[in-house]
Order: C-alpha cells, then sequence, then structure tokens
C-alpha cells in the first residue's frame, strides 16, 4: 500500500493521486500520470480523448484530502474522521489534459473555521503552465456508518 492509500480511502479506479511530492506545513504536492487505457477515455471524446474536467476537479480534492489527513492526525480528538467535501468555488479549466500526461497538483490550506477548512487547489502540466485552479471547502467529519456488499 503506497502512502497516497495509506492516507485516504480512494482505491481504483477511482483514485487519481499517485504520490506524494512533497508536505510542508499547510502545503502538499502530489502527482499524477493520466493512464490511456483508463475507461473514461473510452468515451469522452472517443478518438480524440480529453480528460474530464470533473476528474481533475476530484484529483485536486483528493489531493486535499491527502493533505488534511497529514494535518489532522496529530490534531488532538480529530482521528478517524474523513474530510467531506462541502463547497466548490472559482475554479477555472485553462489547458486539457490528454491521456499520457503527468499533472502536479499543489494544494494549501488557507484557513480554518469552526470544522471547515478551506482550501486552494493548482494543477500545472510537465511544462509546469497552469491546467485548472479552484478554491474549495471540506468538513472533516467522523463516518457515521458504512456500507457493505457481499
Amino acid at each position: 500500500m503506497n502512502e497516497v492509500e495509506q492516507l485516504i480511502p480512494h482505491r481504483p479506479p477511482f483514485l487519481f493521486v499517485d504520490a506524494i511530492v512533497s508536505h510542508d506545513g499547510e502545503t502538499l504536492v502530489a502527482r499524477r500520470t493520466w493512464r490511456a487505457e483508463e475507461d473514461f477515455y473510452k468515451g469522452h471524446y472517443p478518438g480524440a480523448p480529453i480528460t474530464p474536467g470533473v476528474l481533475l476537479s476530484e484529483a485536486v480534492f483528493q489531493t486535499g484530502a491527502c493533505l488534511m489527513a497529514k494535518l489532522m492526525a496529530g490534531a488532538a480528538g480529530q482521528g478517524g474522521g474523513v474530510p467531506l467535501l462541502s463547497k466548490v468555488s472559482d475554479i477555472r479549466f485553462r489547458l486539457p489534459v490528454y491521456p499520457g500526461d503527468t499533472v502536479t497538483i499543489e494544494v494549501k490550506r488557507k484557513e480554518t473555521v469552526g470544522e471547515f477548512h478551506f482550501l486552494t487547489g493548482v494543477m500545472k502540466n510537465a511544462e509546469g503552465k497552469k491546467v485548472m485552479n479552484v478554491d474549495f471547502a471540506v468538513a472533516w467529519k467522523k463516518p457515521e456508518g458504512q456500507v457493505t456488499t457481499t
């Protein structure tokens, strides 16, 4: 199990963070390579595949979840929680991402108000050009129930 899978509950095929590059205080940087064999490319602009913006956003949110898991692990009384997305704002898509592209994702926690943590995320391509940016908030919650499948 890699570091990302130790921090957040997401698993393939819905895990969009490959590795943590760095963590410094309120900032975490991660990396993701978008693989041509991923199923969603079969139906998202067949013949000219492009990574869906909602999945780019999810990669940023998962990077934020990794940051929050690291920050909350040491907070008294906060263990066992998960970050639940509570707000998304000011999202901008600037460049497309194609199969095979590797991106870096940087997420910073801006402030905390009560149980709500306000973050900002930026995704850049291999050339360092901004692909997208988004502001979002999460609430740190302990799961109340778990659905099991048989």
